[in-house]
């Protein structure tokens, strides 16, 4: 029986992560720190361990750790990791900025979820509005060998379907192109953009649009929007006149080196302001 011993147990995704970690055969320790989230892995049903007693016997360790404490955390508990043992991160962040102890006798993987898709449809109804994934929507992940063995990445990725289920594919990549994905598309770009658009909304409200009105129409012209661009309607296209608006906002609204966001150099920045 692999032995898994999750770090951060009590945060946000560590509560997510227990939930699904309990309907596998994995035998799970938790670590946990605070009260607050000590509290929370009892409400799971679930004792804290200490690091000393689980960490060295762990086949794998997970870090659903914020990622401004991650690197803290790695120098405390990657020298504890027995040799051959797999550590596995939730995102790219750490990794990319150099938070991970040098051991060459471990393994690193990342796995993050692409989260249940704006088109995705759940015929249970409670299933359908699990918008974040890993209670009964479908999603997709991204897994990423940092360092290791092949059979260091069936194991990551067989743990990342569990703790992410229901999951649908799981999308092989390099952690240097998740870090591309998050922060710089799914945060740094796409959060901006819904950001501002939710502002705007509101702006329309201020200017005495019916707050019902301008939320049924905005949302309703976005979901087709996104369907004419990726896909989901075959043949369909923008009208003349949409064309004509959408080079009027895009000449309005962005900077000429907007698509910088995804260069290298841009990519790092990003990651160290956020670790």
């Amino acid at each position: 029986m692999t032995k898994v011993t999750l770090i951060g147990a009590g945060g946000k995704m560590g509560v997510r992560l227990t939930r699904n970690l309990q309907k596998t055969d994995y035998q799970v320790s938790y670590l946990e720190v605070s009260e607050e989230g000590i509290k929370r892995v009892q409400e799971n049903g679930e004792q804290v361990s200490q690091p000393d007693q689980v960490i060295p016997d762990a086949d794998m360790v997970v870090y659903a750790v914020p990622d401004i404490y991650i690197g803290n955390v790695c120098n405390q508990y990657v020298p504890m990791m027995k040799s051959g043992a797999v550590g596995v991160f939730l995102d790219p962040a750490a990794p990319l900025a150099g938070a991970l102890p040098t051991r060459e006798d471990i393994a690193y993987f990342a796995a993050h979820p692409s989260h249940p898709s704006v088109f995705n449809w759940e015929p249970d109804q409670q299933h359908h509005y699990d918008y974040f994934g890993g209670i009964g929507a479908k999603q997709s992940i991204v897994c990423a060998l940092i360092q290791g063995e092949e059979t260091d990445y069936q194991q990551g990725e067989a743990l990342a379907k569990s703790i992410y289920a229901p999951v649908t594919v799981s999308h092989r990549i390099t952690i240097e192109q998740m870090g591309i994905l998050e922060p710089a598309l799914s945060e740094t770009f796409a959060a901006a953009l819904v950001t501002k658009m939710k502002e705007a909304v509101d702006l329309v409200v201020a200017k005495g649009v019916p707050k019902d009105a301008a939320y049924d129409f905005f949302l309703g012209h976005v979901n087709i929007e996104l369907a004419l661009l990726f896909g989901q309607l075959p043949g369909g296209q923008f009208s003349d006149a949409a064309i004509k608006a959408i080079k009027i906002g895009e000449e309005l609204i962005f900077k000429e080196n907007w698509k910088d966001i995804f260069e290298d150099e841009s990519v790092a920045a990003q990651i160290k302001a956020i670790t």
